[in-house]
């Protein structure tokens, strides 16, 4: 992750001293959770198949520095399915969580929205993150993990999000996708 940022440059750039920094690595296809005390974890992640780009209608995953706006989910079931943020009558089991691909796309367990921090890059007319619903979020496509796989999202594995949703609890938290 040559040019990846530290917790320092967060911080430098106006993170908490308590902030998270998520690095998604989307060459490796991995999130390390960054805090001052050091790296907390790493996990298998999917971004977008078209690559790296912030463009509305591109598919793409959206570059740069991104917070993390809203948490969705706090006392969803594992296997939750959401639709537009809002939880649906469905849970997946576990057993449904590594579907066929022609199998529908799904956002399980929970979500991590995030918004553009960088005007011109993630952030404005026709690039904004935020407005394109980006997120972090389970997914039932847990085979595809470790390659980018998603239509602009970040996928994490159902256990690992809940994970990451539960340790980000009452922290400020950013993003860095590169």
């Amino acid at each position: 992750m040559g040019n990846a940022p530290t917790i320092s440059a967060a911080i430098a750039r106006g993170l908490s001293l308590d902030g998270v920094l998520l690095v998604v690595d989307v060459a490796r296809q991995r999130l390390r959770v960054l805090t001052r005390r050091g790296m907390w974890r790493a996990f298998r992640v999917s971004t977008a198949t078209r690559g790296i780009s912030a463009d509305a209608g591109s598919h793409g995953t959206p570059p740069g520095w991104h917070c993390v706006a809203s948490r969705v989910g706090t006392a969803a079931p594992m296997g939750q399915v959401f639709r537009s943020r809002r939880r649906t009558r469905r849970v997946l089991p576990s057993a449904a969580w590594r579907q066929s691909p022609a199998s529908e796309d799904l956002i399980l367990t929970r979500i991590l929205r995030l918004d553009g921090l960088e005007p011109g890059v993630n952030r404005g007319l026709g690039i904004d993150s935020f407005s394109r619903w980006i997120y972090l979020h389970g997914t039932n496509h847990e085979q595809h993990l470790g390659r980018p796989a998603s239509h602009g999202c970040v996928r994490m594995a159902n256990r690992d999000i809940a994970a990451l949703f539960t340790f980000i609890r009452g922290r400020k938290t950013w993003c860095w996708i590169g």
